[in-house]
């Protein structure tokens, strides 16, 4: 049960959005600028980001990066870091082995109890490169962007 995941990062902030996109990002479970989600890749889900594509960029997210965002951005219930004794609750023994389970599809993190599935960035190092205004492949940062996700993403960890 191999599945494509997606990264989805809020990229823009609330002020003017209108309602219906509001209403889509708070879906996706973006409810602040740098929150970034695991989403499926699934014709539904590809239309909610056609929506939001003016405040969101998106793309798939790889094993290193993913292992990376749980091991130093995943937060449990509570705030707490998720650390190895959480994971060994899970039945993991390492961020590698739950990054592979999530990736395969093993894994949901909106349906597992104290793992949080929403991460917060840092604003990328460096800054961003063009402009959060324009659509990425046209001089800016909005909008699908496949594999490069994972620059930005290394970037914001």
């Amino acid at each position: 049960m191999s599945s494509v995941k997606l990264a989805v990062i809020r990229i823009r902030g609330c002020v003017g959005v209108p309602e219906d996109v509001e209403y889509t990002l708070k879906l996706l479970r973006l409810h602040k600028k740098f929150n970034v989600v695991l989403v499926d890749d699934t014709p539904s889900i590809r239309g909610m980001l056609h929506k939001v594509k003016d405040y969101v960029t998106w793309g798939e997210i790889d094993r290193d990066t993913l292992t990376l965002l749980l091991k130093y951005r995943g937060r449990v219930v509570g705030g707490d870091r998720l650390r190895e004794k959480h994971l060994k609750k899970l039945g993991f023994s390492s961020f590698e082995e739950l990054a592979d389970a999530i990736l395969e599809g093993h894994v949901d993190l909106r349906k597992e109890p104290f793992i949080k599935p929403v991460f917060r960035l840092h604003p990328p190092k460096g800054g961003f490169r063009y402009s959060i205004k324009k659509h990425y492949g046209n001089q800016g940062e909005l909008g699908y962007r496949g594999s490069d996700i994972n620059n930005l993403l290394k970037r914001m960890i």
